[in-house]
């Protein structure tokens, strides 16, 4: 198989989707009594604001946290986690099913990774603008609108038979995801006080994809191998239907908006909504398909210039709305100039790069290099998930107790260790169980105690009004740190190939690389070296803007 095929095909592989925002208000605008109408969000004014140990971010003076029994607290916090897991088993289940798709709908190998992609495409560019719609309209309204959309697309999925159609409600799919995602994080936010409460309910979240994962890779395997691939699809709208029927029974409704504020909370930015989906779309777009047409094609490079300076156009556009108008803007750029906000966010981005890129060359390693099937690979990474769940129990225990410059920094090593065990010169043929196994349970250790961590973290550097937008900014810029971290290890890999058979780049993809071959194992090597580079990157950024930040989830 060509490194080239391989990568569009496995490149929109996802792993835990997610996000959330700030129970903080410090350093409160004056506002006059004629712009009563602007809902001027206050944004923490020093480092020491956020997560300090001891005086930590308060909660909001007026803010009356709603009550509900225990039995409807932990019913929501299951109902929030199926949309975490559904958007996990969606891409997954799709991956495994990819070549059947492509035989029986006529996709050649060429555009099959569009399956995954137009999903991808549409989830990670529309997080943005529907974080700020739940905000502003309502997080339970968005939530259940995503989940009923989600259910109904995927039913009449599988009963398309060309390849245009399947594409389209593909990426139809993923608009359904990038509303009920975010969402989810913000219904969480807004429901729970900080506490221990908080602490396990932000992990059980995180637990819902790494499940996920398990679950769509052996309902994968196991429909692809014994039933048609559109059971998957199937399934997932009946458990989709489950979600939506549990979220419109369960989830409570929004309390009653002050009147002064309904002017104000009713104008989305839609100028900047379309600049920052736009210029996601082309740059996210790019990165996918550089590797699979090359990076010197004219138009790759030219679409990622072009994408750049739309997305600086928001930013230009986000600080003139904050600054000069009364104006509510989509996202206040104003958070960023907080230095431990900004080392979240590229901590975040590093880490879900590392993460994703070492699931991925992992699957190539099996798959390419050891000649493993589908199921055999799936069964390797079965530890995934079962310990995903068990840690992510576990982190909601250490989130108040440990402080979170210790987590951020433990969390970025287990994954900078597991894409070591796969970098360094191991006998190929050794056991699964001298570093396959190990290096599974590094990675998910440490993605299910920076993940929560990272998330409780943003929920309260945000003011409770923009808890889904702080959902929808975690998770856009994890898929632009898989996207880029992914064509960056690609590159890499391809790079190395090339110079071990001592040909160009570009005839690569025409090259003869097969199972067990010593130029393909030393560029999959070569790419988790890079992933390792990332992650430490990602450590020794936590160790010193994060030190003394005090216990994320404590309650203060």
């Amino acid at each position: 198989m060509s490194v080239t095929r391989a990568s569009s095909l496995r490149s929109d592989i996802e792993v835990a989707s997610v996000v959330s925002g700030n129970d903080a208000a410090v350093d409160e605008k004056k506002r006059q009594a004629t712009t009563n109408a602007r809902e001027d969000d206050t944004v923490p004014s020093s480092d020491s604001d956020i997560g300090d140990e001891e005086q930590g971010p308060p909660t909001p003076a007026q803010h009356n946290w709603p009550q509900y029994s225990k039995l409807r607290l932990l019913s929501l916090v299951l109902t929030v986690t199926g949309s975490a897991f559904l958007n996990t088993v969606g891409v997954q289940a799709a991956v495994i099913v990819l070549p059947t798709i492509g035989r029986d709908l006529n996709i050649p190998d060429s555009r099959q990774q569009w399956i995954v992609s137009a999903y991808s495409l549409t989830f990670g560019c529309f997080l943005l603008l529907w974080g700020r719609l739940a905000d502003v309209y309502g997080k339970r309204l968005i939530f259940i609108w995503g989940s009923v959309w989600l259910t109904v697309i995927t039913t009449v999925l599988p009963f398309v038979k060309n390849e245009i159609g399947f594409d389209v409600l593909r990426g139809l799919q993923g608009l359904g995801a990038a509303a009920n995602v975010p969402t989810a994080i913000g219904i969480l936010g807004v429901t729970f006080p900080p506490g221990r409460a908080k602490n396990y309910a932000f992990s059980c979240y995180g637990a819902g994809a790494p499940l996920g994962s398990v679950f769509g890779n052996i309902m994968g395997g196991v429909i692809g191998e014994y039933a048609s691939w559109k059971w998957v699809f199937w399934i997932l709208a009946i458990i989709a239907a489950f979600v939506t029927l549990a979220g419109i029974f369960i989830i409570p409704p929004p309390p009653v908006t002050n009147p002064d504020n309904m002017a104000a909370k009713s104008a989305v930015d839609w100028i900047g909504g379309m600049l920052v989906t736009v210029g996601l779309m082309v740059l996210m777009f790019a990165l996918t398909e550089g590797n699979v047409v090359g990076w010197a094609t004219p138009w790759v490079p030219t679409l990622i210039v072009a994408s750049v300076i739309i997305l600086m156009l928001f930013v230009l556009w986000q600080r003139y709305l904050e600054k000069h108008t009364t104006r509510r803007p989509l996202m206040k750029v104003s958070i960023f100039a907080n230095r431990r906000f900004s080392a979240a966010m590229v901590i975040m981005l590093l880490f879900f790069a590392a993460f994703n890129n070492y699931l991925i060359f992992a699957t190539y390693f099996f798959q390419d290099y050891l000649g493993l099937s589908v199921i055999q690979t799936t069964l390797r990474f079965i530890p995934t998930g079962v310990s995903g769940v068990i840690i992510a129990f576990a982190t909601g225990f250490f989130l108040s107790r440990v402080p979170g410059n210790y987590i951020l920094m433990f969390g970025t090593l287990c994954v900078s260790g597991s894409a070591l065990l796969f970098a360094t010169p191991i006998p190929p043929h050794t056991t699964y169980w001298a570093y396959g196994f190990p290096a599974m349970v590094l990675s998910v250790l440490g993605a299910d105690t920076l993940y929560p961590c990272l998330t409780l973290f943003t929920a309260k550097s945000l003011p409770h009004e923009d808890q889904a937008l702080g959902g929808a900014l975690i998770n856009a810029v994890g898929q632009i740190g898989r996207a880029i971290g992914l064509a960056i290890a690609t590159a890499v890999e391809t790079a190395v190939i090339a110079a071990e058979k001592g040909v160009a780049v570009d005839a690569i993809g025409g090259s003869d690389i097969g199972t067990g071959d010593r130029a393909l194992l030393s560029g999959l090597r070569a790419a988790e070296w890079f992933t390792f580079a990332m992650s430490m990157t990602a450590f020794f950024l936590a160790a010193v803007v994060f030190r003394g930040a005090g216990y994320i989830g404590k309650k203060h």
